[in-house]
């Protein structure tokens, strides 16, 4: 339809157009032709005189003459049709008021274009008929082509638009059997070009990015059920323990006061260990980090807020910091988290009389952290899956925890555009460094950042 109307549109300006133009092209050769044929019967009538000159009988067709006198009368050929009356303008070019005079004569029956010319005391006249039938067979003619030119471009048109549509129909069919069948393993076939090509690209590319996030979350599912399984199996047999020897009335007689309180440390433990568990799920399930909003914040703020952290968590655990501003461009409780979550790690490994070395220096475009333990580190064959989500080295079994710290580390400096590195400490324990993009510090600390002093602290 719109194709239709812009070309019904077009047509009807270019007739409007073309028929102003045929007109006046028309008007201008007949005006040319009347002056044209007024000054050859001028030239006869100042030769013979305008009573005395011989007016050839009327053909039948073509021109009309008429001669005025100069009293009023006028001269026409034998058998010419009479010509409308000489207008006032008329009489005064014959009584010499100009020297010409063209004018036209529409009227309901014939109309004439009529030019005057002064000729000695009088004037003579040539005039034709205002033939409109050139233009009006012009305008038939674009009737007609305009109506094929609309049908033809209606037809068109909706042939084109289905046709580019039709790609976008089966998208959208594609699209509504998705949101029915809740199916997203089928792509959509990549057909058509341009944008469509695109969008389908675009459509098939949010599939496959649902696809790996409902393989993320049903795998999370998985090891979640797997290591939530074990210590709420423990917990459950020793709550029924307890609800058992209670029946019984035997509590006290089967469960010396030491066997109690050891049983009583296992509950508190595993309900932390669940605690601690569930928490982490929730922080990875969440998948927060991208979130929480960018700011330009001092790496040494976050590493001393997550080292107090982590001692009023552990009291006995004990950290040195060795730390200088470095500016960085991130997320400060994702940071404090991953930071956290390394303390945490290291002091599970580190001996009580070997503290959990924190060191943070700037290193050329780089802010490199580094977490530094003293215990028997980590094994070569456990380092390429230490990130990974629940893996728990053989070594690290009987320790509680719940292999997701370091996995939220991995995330959260992944989320930074960073690289997290595991090697072997001096101290024969594991080091793992954190390596972030630096950023300029703010405009009012350009000047102090080059002396700023280094910050060591110690203590449980």
């Amino acid at each position: 339809m719109i194709a239709a109307t812009a070309i019904a549109v077009s047509v009807f300006l270019a007739f409007q157009v073309a028929s102003e133009l045929l007109d006046s092209e028309l008007r201008d050769n007949a005006e040319n032709q009347l002056r044209a044929d007024s000054r050859v019967l001028a030239t006869t009538v100042e030769r013979t005189g305008l009573a005395q000159v011989q007016l050839p009988p009327y053909p039948g067709s073509g021109r009309l003459v008429r001669v005025i006198l100069p009293d009023g009368s006028t001269r026409t050929p034998a058998g010419q049709p009479a010509l409308p009356p000489v207008s006032g303008h008329a009489w005064r070019v014959a009584q010499g008021a100009s020297a010409d005079l063209m004018e036209s004569n529409d009227s309901d029956d014939d109309g004439y274009l009529i030019y005057t010319l002064r000729v000695g005391d009088g004037a003579v006249q040539v005039a034709r008929n205002s033939d409109d039938s050139p233009v009006n067979q012009f305008g038939l003619g674009m009737l007609l082509i305009g109506l094929l030119c609309v049908a033809g471009g209606a037809l068109v048109g909706r042939t084109v638009a289905r046709t580019g549509l039709a790609p976008i129909d089966r998208l959208t069919a594609a699209a509504v059997r998705v949101a029915q069948t809740r199916d997203i393993d089928a792509d959509i076939p990549d057909e058509g070009g341009g944008e469509i090509r695109r969008l389908i690209q675009s459509i098939n590319d949010m599939l496959a990015a649902l696809r790996d996030s409902r393989r993320a979350q049903r795998l999370l599912a998985e090891d979640a059920a797997h290591e939530l399984k074990t210590p709420l199996t423990s917990l459950r047999l020793n709550v029924e323990l307890l609800i058992r020897l209670d029946r019984r009335g035997t509590l006290d007689s089967a469960l010396p006061a030491d066997s109690r309180t050891r049983l009583l440390n296992d509950l508190g433990a595993q309900v932390a260990e669940l605690s601690t568990l569930a928490a982490e799920l929730t922080d990875l399930a969440r998948g927060d980090v991208s979130d929480e909003s960018t700011e330009l914040l001092d790496v040494a703020d976050v590493v001393v807020a997550a080292a107090t952290r982590a001692r009023s968590r552990v009291p006995d655990i004990e950290v040195a910091l060795d730390v200088t501003t470095v500016w960085v461009s991130g997320r400060p409780a994702a940071l404090q988290r991953a930071v956290l979550n390394l303390i945490d790690n290291a002091s599970k490994w580190s001996p009580a009389e070997q503290p959990v070395q924190v060191r943070l220096r700037a290193e050329g475009a780089s802010a490199v952290l580094e977490v530094d333990d003293a215990g028997p580190g980590i094994d070569a064959a456990d380092v390429p899956r230490v990130f990974d989500r629940f893996y728990r080295a053989e070594s690290a079994r009987a320790l509680p925890g719940s292999g997701l710290g370091l996995s939220i580390v991995q995330r959260v400096v992944d989320a930074h555009a960073g690289q997290v590195i595991v090697t072997r400490s001096a101290r024969g324990g594991a080091l793992l460094r954190i390596i972030l993009p630096a950023a300029a510090p703010p405009a009012r600390l350009t000047q102090l950042t080059a002396g700023a002093d280094t910050v060591t602290a110690a203590g449980p």
